[in-house]
């Protein structure tokens, strides 16, 4: 008689433990999948020599189509650099090519696609059809070593 009241009560909790997620796949609200970051660019190298000023930028491989890094400031801390990836937030479930370029200006960036622009400084929009901002990794800087993560 027990075993009749425990079979329904192990059954429901079997289907509500099988949702099966992933964190380095899973939808981060944009519609784009989360792909491992973990990149290391040292100072004293050739590497960075775009990234030594303010308003600096350079494409780097990673994330899912790649990755924007760009230099907000000078100050030598974390808060110097923040990384995008170049997959447009708005294009990203039906073209996986779209990807955003660095504009002349060196403050903004353009999906080449559907031509959503971008603020460099935040990742917030200048003007759609895109209503989400770009996906940003995290950075630390320690004046010698920047790191990009997720």
């Amino acid at each position: 008689m027990r075993n009749i009241f425990l079979f329904p009560f192990v059954l429901i909790l079997l289907a509500f433990s099988c949702d099966k997620k992933n964190n380095n796949n899973s939808n981060n609200g944009t519609g784009q999948v989360n792909a491992v970051v973990n990149i290391y660019i040292y100072k004293n190298t050739p590497e960075f020599f775009s990234l030594q000023v303010p308003g600096g930028w350079m494409y780097k491989q990673g994330g899912n189509s790649g990755i924007i890094i760009y230099r907000v400031a000078q100050n030598e801390n974390d808060n110097d650099f923040v990384a995008y990836e170049r997959n447009c937030p708005f294009e990203t479930t039906t073209n996986l090519n779209a990807k955003v370029q660095v504009r002349s200006d060196n403050v903004t960036a353009e999906d080449t696609l559907c031509g959503s622009r971008f603020y460099l400084t935040n990742g917030g929009i200048v003007n759609g059809p895109s209503a989400n901002p770009l996906k940003n990794y995290s950075v630390t800087y320690d004046g010698n070593v920047l790191h990009i993560f997720n």
